[in-house]
C-alpha cells in the first residue's frame, strides 16, 4: 500500500516560504516551543502507560486481580476515550485550549492518589471504576493538545515542530513511566510513590502549558 506524503499549504507555496531543512530550521528558531511541547505532555504521556501498562503487573502480582478483569477495565476505559476525547476538544474550543489543558493536568495530579486508594480497597467495583475514570484528566488534555503544540510553530515549520516535541515526550516521559513506577513501588513499598511520581509530571506540565501562548479563536496568518 502506498501513502502519499503530506502536501504543504498552497499559501505557503504561493508565497515560497517553506523550508529547505524543516528541522534543523525549527530547532534553531523555536526550540523553546520544542521543550514546552515535550513538558506539557508530561502529564498526559507518563500517567497513561501507569494507567494502562503498569496497572496489569501492580493489579495482577500485589492485587492478586485476574488479569481478565483488568483487561476488561482497561477496554472500557478505552471506549468511554473515543466520546471524551473528542468532547473536550470541542470543550477547548470553546473556553480556550491552554485553560482546558491545564485543567487536565491539575485533575490528573490529582487522581493519581485517588486511584490507587481505591485500586487498593480490593472492592471489584472500585477497581473498575478507577481504571475506567483514570483516562479522563488524560483525555482532557488530549483533546486539545494537538491544536495547542501546532499553533505554537508558524506553517512552514509546523510538521517539524510538533512532531518534536511530541516524540521527545515519548522518550522522556512515556516510555520510562512504567519502570519509573515499578522502581518506586520496590523500592518505597508503597503505591502512593507512583502517585507522587504523577503529580510530579502534572506539576510539570502545568509549568510549561503556563507559558505556552493559547491561539484558540485567534487567527494563525501572523504568526
Amino acid at each position: 500500500m502506498a501513502f502519499s506524503r503530506p502536501q504543504p499549504s498552497p499559501r505557503l507555496q504561493e508565497a515560497e516560504r517553506l523550508e529547505g531543512a524543516p528541522v534543523a530550521a525549527v530547532l534553531r528558531s523555536h526550540g523553546k516551543e520544542i521543550l514546552l511541547s515535550a513538558f506539557a505532555r508530561m502529564a498526559e504521556q507518563a500517567p497513561f502507560y501507569i494507567f494502562t501498562a503498569f496497572v496489569f503487573a501492580y493489579a495482577v502480582n500485589t492485587l492478586k486481580v485476574p488479569r481478565d478483569f483488568i483487561l476488561t477495565s482497561v477496554l472500557a476505559a478505552s471506549l468511554l476515550s473515543f466520546i471524551s476525547i473528542p468532547l473536550f476538544g470541542h470543550i477547548s474550543d470553546r473556553i480556550g485550549r491552554k485553560k482546558t489543558y491545564m485543567i487536565g493536568a491539575a485533575l490528573t495530579g490529582v487522581f493519581g492518589f485517588l486511584y490507587f486508594a481505591m485500586l487498593d480497597t480490593g472492592s471489584y467495583a472500585l477497581i473498575f471504576l478507577a481504571i475506567v475514570l483514570s483516562l479522563i484528566p488524560h483525555d482532557i488534555m488530549y483533546g486539545p493538545q494537538a491544536a495547542l503544540i501546532a499553533e505554537l510553530f508558524p506553517g512552514r515549520l509546523r510538521y517539524g515542530g510538533a512532531s518534536l516535541g511530541y516524540q521527545l515526550a515519548s522518550v522522556i516521559a512515556g516510555g520510562p513511566a512504567p519502570l519509573i513506577a515499578t522502581w518506586l513501588f520496590a523500592t518505597y513499598g508503597t503505591p502512593y510513590a507512583i502517585a507522587a511520581y504523577i503529580l510530579a509530571c502534572a506539576i510539570v506540565s502545568l509549568i510549561a502549558t503556563a507559558f505556552m501562548h493559547d491561539y484558540t479563536g485567534k487567527a494563525l496568518s501572523d504568526h
